[in-house]
């Protein structure tokens, strides 16, 4: 059986560029994340559990960045807000985005250079040290890398920047959960040793064009890709 993506398939031209959802959906399956990600041959179902965290998302924008109510039936939502409102910062950014080049500069989210991105739904700086935030719809799971990873790029988008505490906040588990990371500017080494190799692997799988599917429970009911022979089964 071949493992590997049929001839027809494009070597990339494009440089490679990633975000930490790509890595996630590269390392769940290498098959889903060129079809879905890369070629755009396939999109993810409109999910009852996405279109809530669409919603939730958008609501908290408008919330906090235009002062707009938030819709009826997201009370657990709007004790957050609240919190952050609370807080005299001296700005506050709502969807951020946050972009930086492969020597670690910022610029521009859309910029050819770019070569990693994320985004804070939430950030609030105060002189030099800030808070960012990012509203989790789904069940908990520890991946404290992402929330260094957005530490990482607003201290290179923000170099007055010395100090940052970043949040998870899991809107489906209750009101006063989320995780914790705190960073300091001389984390920013250690939080890039700690992923390189798993930058590297999807580097070299991009430049390589290898992407092999990889078999498991995912596959009977959740993979839009119905060209893999693996879906549905």
């Amino acid at each position: 059986m071949d493992m590997q993506p049929s001839a027809n398939t494009p070597v990339q031209t494009k440089p490679f560029a990633w975000s930490f959802s790509r890595l996630k959906n590269y390392e769940t399956c290498p098959r889903r994340h060129l079809e879905v990600d890369i070629l755009k041959n396939f999109k993810e179902e409109g999910s009852e559990a996405l279109m809530w965290g669409e919603q939730v998302h958008k609501a908290a924008e408008l919330c906090i960045g235009k002062n707009e109510p938030l819709p009826v039936g997201m009370p657990i939502l709007q004790s957050w807000i609240d919190k952050i409102k609370s807080v005299p910062y001296d700005k506050v950014y709502v969807e951020q985005k946050l972009a930086i080049t492969r020597d670690f500069t910022a610029c521009g989210y859309y910029d050819k250079p770019c070569w990693f991105r994320t985004k804070a739904d939430v950030l609030g700086i105060t002189g030099p040290v800030a808070l960012a935030i990012d509203w989790k719809t789904g069940k908990l799971v520890e991946e404290s890398q992402q929330l260094a990873l957005m530490a990482a790029a607003a201290f290179a988008n923000f170099p007055k920047l010395q100090k940052i505490r970043t949040e998870f906040i899991w809107l489906k588990e209750g009101k006063d959960v989320s995780t914790r990371e705190d960073f300091s500017r001389k984390d920013i080494v250690h939080i890039w040793r700690n992923i390189w190799p798993r930058i590297e692997t999807l580097e070299q799988a991009y430049n390589t064009n290898t992407y092999p599917p990889k078999p498991g429970g995912l596959c009977r009911k959740y993979c839009p890709v119905r060209t893999c022979e693996f879906n549905g089964i």
